[in-house]
């Protein structure tokens, strides 16, 4: 039998909706708008990092590898790890058992291949993964860490739970995100350039205006630092706390599961 237009329309309304940027989405819609977002600046995307941050970016990921203070033969999982800078950072320093889990191929493929142009042959491990459903055991890891991942993915609940789940106990949660810049002046000139310049540039170099747009609005939309706290103890982990950068430009937040 099949359903009339009626039943139809209630379906179609009982699909989740989320956001992508500022736009609305459902769940599934913006986990493929995301995909290809970065499969469009897969190849560009170290090199606009530099410029976009004027290479501050890479300071901020010297901390948060400083935070990890990693140990010999521990494992790590780097979620959305996508060109590799914090896991082939936290190898320079230890050996350990470092995974880069990233849902988008083109972003994995980009880190393996700078890795073995660094000569950096057998670690870490690559893996295409959603961050909300990843491969590993319960009590797998002794260190989650992600950078710059957590804005774009669709159910931020239920990532921060996975994240809890593969964590042993005593491990380490740490994220370095974009969050919310507490000096006004700072504010104002921050908007004014990641609206006006960073869109401006995604189209000079990676010929993609539409990514960087979604990019930077993807930053606005994500929770501000005392917020995302809450949402990290509220997925069970504890010891929540956070360290600005650069005036609340980004944040790195910090938890344990117990």
């Amino acid at each position: 039998m099949k359903p009339n237009k009626s039943s139809q329309a209630n379906f179609a309304t009982t699909e989740k909706s989320t956001h992508f940027g500022y736009t609305e989405v459902t769940e599934d819609k913006k986990t493929s708008m995301v995909r290809d977002v970065f499969s469009s600046v897969a190849s560009h995307y170290d090199l606009m990092n530099d410029l976009m941050s004027v290479g501050i970016h890479r300071l901020w990921k010297m901390d948060l590898i400083r935070a990890i203070n990693p140990v010999i033969g521990c494992n790590i999982v780097d979620v959305g790890g996508g060109t590799g800078d914090i896991s082939l950072g936290i190898l320079k320093k230890r050996e350990c058992h470092v995974t880069v889990c990233d849902i988008n191929e083109k972003m994995v493929y980009a880190g393996r291949d700078k890795a073995i142009n660094k000569g950096v042959l057998n670690a870490p491990e690559w893996i295409c993964s959603d961050a909300a459903a990843l491969p590993f055991r319960e009590c797998y890891a002794d260190v989650y860490v992600t950078a710059f991942c957590l804005r774009n993915v669709t159910r931020l609940e239920d990532v921060l739970i996975e994240a809890r789940r593969i964590l042993k106990p005593g491990g380490h949660f740490l994220c370095l995100e974009f969050s919310k810049v507490n000096l006004r002046l700072l504010d104002a000139l921050y908007g004014l350039y990641s609206f006006q310049v960073l869109p401006f540039l995604g189209q000079i170099i990676a010929g993609d205006r539409q990514a960087y747009q979604y990019l930077v609005e993807s930053i606005r939309r994500f929770p501000n630092q005392s917020t995302f706290s809450e949402m990290i103890f509220k997925a069970g982990l504890n010891q929540v706390s956070y360290r600005n950068l650069s005036g609340g430009i980004a944040a790195i937040h910090s938890a344990w599961r117990l």
